[in-house]
């Protein structure tokens, strides 16, 4: 049975400086597209019969880098709606909210154009991104190329991983997740399992 491949992309300014980083469309540094290259030896021998990639350039650039060809390009695999915390770090906003959780949380209101998002939204944003994804693993199983390769964003990937668990989205929280990782969500006696998870491509010697 095929596997979930998660894929979060390389290095961007923002997420170097531990900004909040949605819809802001950063591209890749230098470092992040040499991460992104790294990639190709932990996805060689996969059979990846299908790709699916948020709208950001950030992601599709990573996919283009790891050697996957022609993802579908799937809105609900944007970033998590930061609101009014786009572009701000943690230890910014703890000075004026303390003890303030994403997880718990959620965001301040942004514009109207990106209102934010609380962990109920992303969940239900997440559910409709599996379901795409499992259909296309179920497509590939039966072409006999095995494999969904998802190439995103730190946050939505975690909220996904956690419902493909049937945790709520909050148990994302569990689920640290670096830049430039894979991870693999599969099944272990029928019941959905995380096989592989944060894997950094080893330093070359």
């Amino acid at each position: 049975m095929g596997e979930l491949i998660l894929i979060r992309h390389g290095e961007t300014e923002w997420s170097r400086e531990m900004k909040h980083t949605s819809w802001t469309d950063l591209p890749l540094t230098e470092r992040g597209e040499e991460q992104a290259r790294a990639l190709v030896p932990l996805l060689a021998g996969r059979r990846i019969g299908a790709v699916l990639a948020s709208p950001m350039r950030r992601a599709q650039r990573t996919a283009e880098l790891a050697g996957l060809d022609g993802p579908v390009i799937d809105d609900d695999l944007h970033e998590w709606d930061y609101g009014a915390y786009e572009g701000v770090t943690t230890d910014d906003i703890h000075r004026d909210r303390p003890g303030w959780d994403l997880w718990a949380d959620g965001v301040a209101p942004g514009p109207r154009e990106h209102p934010g998002e609380s962990p109920e939204e992303i969940g239900e944003r997440a559910d409709r991104a599996l379901k795409l994804a499992n259909a296309a693993l179920r497509d590939t199983e039966r072409a006999g190329t095995g494999d969904v390769a998802l190439v995103a964003h730190g946050h939505i990937l975690r909220v996904l991983a956690a419902r493909r668990l049937g945790l709520p989205a909050a148990g994302g929280a569990m689920l640290h997740l670096d830049t430039a990782t894979v991870s693999f969500l599969g099944f272990e006696h029928g019941h959905p399992a995380v096989t592989g998870w944060n894997i950094k491509p080893q330093p070359a010697v």
